[in-house]
């Protein structure tokens, strides 16, 4: 190989490492985000629900930089094969991230409003949820830095126990609503909190499967196999 030839690969390989490092930057923040809105619900935290809000716009800014420079490798590299489904999945990969954190956003938002309210309902289900949620946020960060399609098909199969979990969570609240109508408001926050943080996880299981897909070439089928009830069930306190 001349050095000419030489440095154009090395050149080409440190792009897609920044490429990868951009995204490892974003997951960061990202995590981070969705850690201090979980905070920010169970403990009344408004000190850690304004640094959710004021970490939105940086994540912002690297996706658009995450597509810039996609875009360019697309046109001056004109990858093929791994590499250019490697390069189509960051895109991909940013989109899901930054809904994760408007998602994250939320919830610290409304946790700030919980905080006006008396809570009627135990936090225990949400806080596993939500400790669900990062477990998966984590694995799937990490998947797409070392490109490791194996951790990636572990979230995409564990989604399904934060789903039931969501299921189950509704159900109580419901519940709470129709037992007294003062619970309503805070029961409608604890809903939509319950709701970002299962589409929360439904955006971890799509990185999953484009990182799948990216590695392997090979798309991961529609449904997954049902999960293992007992990771999620959780008792309800007695009156």
């Amino acid at each position: 190989m001349s050095g000419t030839a030489e440095h154009i690969v090395k050149s080409y390989e440190q792009e897609l490492h920044r490429l990868r490092d951009l995204i490892s930057e974003m997951g960061g923040i990202v995590e981070n985000q969705v850690a201090m809105a979980s905070e920010a619900f169970l403990s009344r935290d408004a000190s850690a629900a304004d640094k959710v809000v004021e970490a939105d716009p940086k994540v912002d800014a690297i996706e658009r930089e995450v597509a810039q420079f996609a875009i360019r490798l697309l046109a001056l590299r004109q990858p093929v094969a791994g590499d250019l489904r490697l390069i189509v999945a960051a895109i991909k990969i940013t989109g899901d991230l930054e809904r994760i954190g408007d998602y994250a956003a939320n919830v610290a938002k409304r946790s700030i409003v919980l905080g006006q309210f008396p809570l009627p309902y135990t936090l225990g289900g949400l806080a596993h949820m939500a400790r669900l949620v990062q477990e998966n946020l984590k694995l799937i960060i990490d998947a797409a830095g070392e490109n490791d399609p194996e951790k990636a098909l572990q979230v995409w199969r564990s989604d399904q126990t934060i789903d039931d979990l969501y299921n189950t969570i509704f159900r109580e609240l419901i519940t709470y609503m129709m037992e007294d109508a003062r619970n309503i408001t805070a029961c409608t926050h604890l809903l939509f909190i319950a709701k970002n943080l299962e589409r929360i996880g439904d955006h971890a299981t799509n990185i999953a499967e484009t990182i799948y897909y990216a590695v392997k070439g090979e798309i991961l089928p529609d449904t997954r196999p049902k999960s293992d009830v007992s990771a999620y069930a959780f008792v309800r306190p007695k009156e």
